[in-house]
Parts: C-alpha cells; sequence; structure tokens
C-alpha cells in the first residue's frame, strides 16, 4: 500500500525548534522531514507542502508552478531548500542572464541555518554559479552517495550532466540510486525517467523505452517520460510510431508543460523522417514560433528544425530572417558552445553573413580562454561554427574537413544525440554534393553510432580528463 504524504504528519513526528533567522508569521523557525525522509531547516508544514507541490512539477516538467514556491518562501523566509530549489530553477539553463539571477538567491540561502545536506547543496549551487561544474556534479554526487533519495540533487545532477555532454556520468548515477527507491516513494516516476533517458542516451533503447513506459504507468502526465518516448522513436528510426505517440498522448505534453515546444519539434523531426516536410514547416509555424518565443530553449529547437528542413530542399521563406533577428541578442554571450552552433545556424540559414562573423569572432575571442566554455569553444564550438559557413558558402571541401573531425568530440557540445544530429546531416548534405558513395559510408557509420559504444567513448573521454 503507498503512503500518502502528509507534511503535517511529518511535522508532528519530527519537530525541534531553533533560533530564528528571520522574521516570520509564527516567530520560530521550525525543521523536519521531507516527502522522501530528510531534514530539512526553517520550514512549516504550510511551507513544506508548497514545496513538495513545487517539486512535483518540476519532476515532471510542468511549467507555471513558481507560484508554489513562492508561497513556501513567503509562509517561510528561512525555509533553505525553497530557496536552494528557486536558485535551481534558474541555473538548469543555458542562459547566462537566467544563470546570474541565481547569485542572490544563493546568498539568501547562504545566511540561513542549515544541516549538513543543504550546506552540500549550497556548495553545488555556488560552484555551479561560478562556472565549475565539474565541481557541482563532483559535489552532488557526494551528496547522492548519502542521500540517494535527494530527487532534486539528482535531478539537478542529470541537467547538469546533460549540458555538459557528461553521458558515462548522467547514466551511472542514475544507476547508482535506483536500489534506495521504490514505487511507494514520491517521485519515484521522475527517477524512472532519468534512468530511461540516460538509457537511452547510451542506445539501450529497448531497456529505455521499458522504463519510460513503467513511469508513464506511475505518472501519465510526466512530460519527462513522453520525451524519453519521443527520443526512443527517434533515435531506433520508428517515424510512423511517433508521430502516432505524440499525437495520441500530446494533451500529456502538450499544455502547461516546460517541454511543449521540444516535444512539437520531435513531431516535426518524425515528419521529416516521413519526407512530409510541408506538414514539419506547418509545425513549425503553428508550435514553435508562433509565439516568437526569445527563449533560448525554444529558440535552438526553431533553428535546428528549419535547417533540416532546407537540408531537404523545404521552401523556408522569410522563416530565417525572423530567427536570426531573434538570435542576435545571443551572439556574445559567451556562456554555451551548443547555443552558439544553433545561433550560427540562424545566420548561416538567413545568410546573414555580418552577424555569422560577428559570432565567429566572438568565439575566435573565447577559445583563448582558460575556462569550460573556453574548452568546448576550441574543442567543438568554433570547428563546428566554422563549418557551417563553409557550407553556407558553398565551400563543401573546407565543410566536410571540419566536421569530419568533430565526431569523436561532438557530445562535449552537450544536448541529445538526435539534437546533435544536425551535424552529421549537413556533413551528409555536403558530401553527397560530390560522392553518392561516400555518403553511404558515412550513413552506415552514422546508424552504427547510435550505438552503446557512444557510452564507451564517453567512459574514456572522462577517464582522460
Amino acid at each position: 500500500m503507498k503512503r500518502r504524504f502528509d507534511p503535517g504528519n511529518l511535522f508532528r513526528m519530527n519537530l525541534n525548534i531553533v533560533p530564528a533567522a528571520a522574521p516570520q508569521a509564527s516567530g520560530v523557525v521550525m525543521s523536519g522531514v521531507d516527502a522522501r525522509g530528510y531534514s530539512i531547516c526553517g520550514a512549516t508544514p504550510a511551507a513544506l507542502a508548497a514545496y513538495e507541490r513545487e517539486l512535483a512539477a518540476f519532476q515532471s516538467w510542468r511549467s507555471g508552478a513558481n507560484v508554489q514556491l513562492a508561497l513556501a518562501i513567503q509562509e517561510a523566509p528561512t525555509f533553505v531548500m525553497a530557496h536552494v530549489l528557486q536558485a535551481y530553477l534558474v541555473l538548469s539553463s543555458r542562459d547566462p542572464r537566467h544563470v546570474g539571477a541565481a547569485r542572490p538567491m544563493l546568498a539568501r540561502a547562504s545566511a540561513l541555518p542549515a544541516n549538513e545536506r543543504e550546506r552540500m547543496h549550497l556548495a553545488a549551487l555556488a560552484a555551479a554559479i561560478a562556472d565549475d561544474y565539474e565541481h557541482a556534479k563532483a559535489l552532488l554526487g557526494e551528496l547522492l552517495r548519502l542521500h540517494p533519495r535527494d530527487i532534486l540533487a539528482l535531478q539537478v545532477a542529470h541537467a547538469f550532466d546533460y549540458l555538459t555532454g557528461d553521458l558515462a556520468r548522467m547514466n551511472d548515477r542514475v544507476a547508482a540510486v535506483l536500489p534506495a527507491w521504490s514505487s511507494d516513494l514520491p517521485g519515484y516516476h521522475a527517477v524512472l525517467a532519468m534512468h530511461a533517458f540516460s538509457l537511452e542516451e547510451c542506445g539501450e533503447y529497448e531497456r529505455a523505452e521499458q522504463a519510460a513506459r513503467a513511469a508513464l504507468a506511475l505518472k501519465a502526465f510526466d512530460a519527462r517520460a513522453h520525451h524519453v518516448m519521443a527520443h526512443v522513436f527517434e533515435m531506433t528510426e520508428r517515424a510512423d510510431a511517433g508521430v502516432r505517440w505524440m499525437n495520441e498522448h500530446a494533451a500529456y505534453w502538450g499544455a502547461g508543460t516546460v517541454v511543449a515546444t521540444h516535444c512539437w519539434w520531435h513531431l516535426a523531426l518524425f515528419h521529416l523522417a516521413l519526407g512530409q516536410v510541408d506538414q514539419a514547416l506547418t509545425v513549425y509555424d503553428r508550435r514553435i514560433r508562433a509565439g516568437h518565443s526569445t527563449a533560448i530553449s525554444d529558440l535552438i529547437d526553431a533553428a535546428a528544425l528549419l535547417w533540416r528542413a532546407e537540408l531537404r530542399d523545404g521552401n523556408i521563406g522569410t522563416r530565417w530572417a525572423e530567427l536570426a533577428t531573434a538570435w542576435a541578442p545571443h551572439s556574445d554571450d559567451g556562456f554555451c558552445s551548443f547555443t552558439d552552433m544553433h545561433a550560427m545556424l540562424a545566420f548561416v540559414g538567413a545568410r546573414d553573413w555580418d552577424r555569422a562573423q560577428r559570432l565567429e569572432l566572438a568565439l575566435a575571442r573565447g577559445a583563448s580562454l582558460l575556462t569550460r566554455y573556453g574548452e568546448t569553444t576550441r574543442q567543438v564550438g568554433l570547428p563546428a561554427c566554422r563549418a557551417l559557413i563553409a557550407f553556407g558558402r558553398g565551400n563543401d571541401t573546407l565543410a566536410i574537413n571540419l566536421l569530419a573531425s568533430l565526431p569523436a568530440l561532438a557530445h562535449r557540445l552537450g544536448g541529445s544525440h538526435a539534437q546533435r544530429d544536425v551535424l552529421n546531416l549537413t556533413l551528409l548534405k555536403a558530401i553527397g554534393q560530390r560522392d553518392e558513395r561516400a555518403v553511404a559510408a558515412i550513413e552506415l557509420q552514422r546508424r552504427q553510432s547510435r550505438s552503446v559504444r557512444r557510452l564507451l567513448h564517453s567512459r574514456s573521454d572522462r577517464a582522460g580528463r
């Protein structure tokens, strides 16, 4: 029989009074345990209930739940984990503006009484804000070793692994905590969904699908698990099944989720795979760019879809010009090579050579930095963007040479295999204009690379760092 989470019961079972660090309605700071049995500081029953609702929404990738977190902090200003979650929400982003907003949140949380586990969260936050994602991931790994049911630590570490292209660690860390979880714990569906995505990215598609379906059996509205299903259909080249799944389950992922635009992108990819370019562009117009979103994640999906449609000789019309203008403010972000590559797709697609050149110059400067961003720019970002410029200008020889040198390191861009595949598709198009036999060889290699050997490469890459 599943346990029903009641914050009031938890507080009645474990209530301590400590000196207040900040004024609040009750005049005291209360501490208890959360839904997974871990001690928390500074909460009240009402604040904890709101926090758990927000955390549940975060786990299922539901949108608009920040209201719950605001309620938690208003009810209990010294509730450390509410401030921590608030910071993580803005930090798990490719937008440096969002990352910067986490600084004052960390400052507020760091001034509050906290237990050892909460201090580990604060240290991981500080490392990530300082752009030391490797240290942040290591800290979260140690936290999970001590507290394997800390769902927030797992979800954030999973996001950081994804952002940095650390596939082996992403897979290993979820697998390591699974024995500590069971279906009677709140959030187990999210753990299964993260496990499913890790398996999919490591080429274990059958197991990934099983795990995603198990997550959905527990919570049908887990948008993350529906997203995993889209990836499985994409990587196993079952476009027909992908179209059916996404359309039949659109009510679960298509509204009220943070991944709606991206899932529409997946549906459009299935249409492209079926040769239905016009249908894919209809999805672009009605679902991806209808509101002219300026969110980086939405801009990435838009650029990736238009580029793929153009590779299939789609009639793009004026779409590129609008998108390039939307991308322009991010030319000097200097934060994420994956973002840079998609900005370059838009500039080259629009034949906006001035913006393309400005971005290339910014990347050349960034490549000299002794930072995480400098390293990924040197290794992948700059050569990939130069290859896209060469391809756009019709210099297929240079594009081929640059792109052919990337596959072994492409995962360092972050993102998923499905997203990074745009580079392979561009290489195939460039070669196709010259040598059909070479295209066949590259396509075979591309299909074979969709296997667990990617995981083995990632392990060797990690060991060599």
